[in-house]
């Protein structure tokens, strides 16, 4: 089985960094394939960069040559998770939803910690649009930018961890899931300090992706997710 794990923004590192998560995730004989988008932001964290990363996340999937089995599209609260499902009759999946709809196979309520609180409204959006808000205790913001996780890990591991616990304290959330891509090796840090248990929304995908892929499940192309209609395009795809 062969997954393709598509990092958002074009820091390689972070490819990288999300790529480890995934294999360590993994079933034996799964093999996971990161990407980095061929352009965009170096982090993603508004609108106008989620939308550009859509386009580049679709870009570069559409442009890998080789088989593969399901898309793990690794950005939390972005968009392009429908178009990429009208291009591809495999799974995809969103580490979003993943994380969100196994939290809730381990309490009541989960919450979200992110990185800036302008973030929050998209994550809260995906969620909603995903039809999983009804047992969201809230989304709490730790203030650290994406990049900043790479940059300082003791502040980031802090900052993480005390929304946290404000979360099980505050909100009553029972389950923690860590709201970032990048957040992956925080996760062991977080169960100290509050003893929820914590969701990696890449380890999550990867888990669905596989279940997805061993089911001989693929994504229905009845309707919504329906190939896209033959048309031409006006100078697509774009010359950088």
């Amino acid at each position: 089985m062969r997954i393709l794990v598509v990092n958002v923004n074009t820091t390689e590192s972070m490819t990288e960094a999300i790529g480890e998560a995934a294999r360590a995730a993994a079933a034996p004989g799964t093999e996971i394939v990161p990407l980095t988008p061929d352009f965009g932001a170096e982090s993603v964290e508004g609108n106008y960069e989620s939308y550009l990363a859509a386009v580049a996340v679709m870009e570069r999937v559409r442009r890998y040559a080789e088989p593969y089995d399901a898309v793990i599209q690794a950005g939390y609260g972005e968009h392009g998770r429908e178009g990429l499902q009208e291009l591809l009759a495999v799974p995809v999946v969103d580490i979003t939803e993943a994380a969100a709809s196994t939290a809730m196979f381990l309490g009541h309520a989960y919450s979200v910690v992110t990185t800036l609180d302008r973030t929050v409204p998209l994550i809260a959006d995906r969620l909603k649009l995903a039809g999983l808000t009804d047992r969201l205790a809230s989304i709490r913001a730790s203030g650290l930018g994406v990049l900043d996780l790479e940059r300082d890990p003791s502040v980031a591991i802090e900052a993480i961890a005390e929304q946290s616990e404000r979360a099980v304290s505050d909100d009553h959330a029972e389950v923690i899931c860590l709201g970032c891509g990048g957040m992956a090796g925080l996760r062991s840090r977080v169960i100290e300090r509050t003893g929820a248990p914590v969701v990696d929304g890449v380890a999550a995908a990867v888990g669905i992706a596989e279940s997805l892929v061993r089911q001989g499940l693929s994504t229905s192309k009845l309707r919504t997710y329906a190939e896209p209609r033959a048309k031409a395009f006006r100078h697509w795809p774009p010359r950088f």
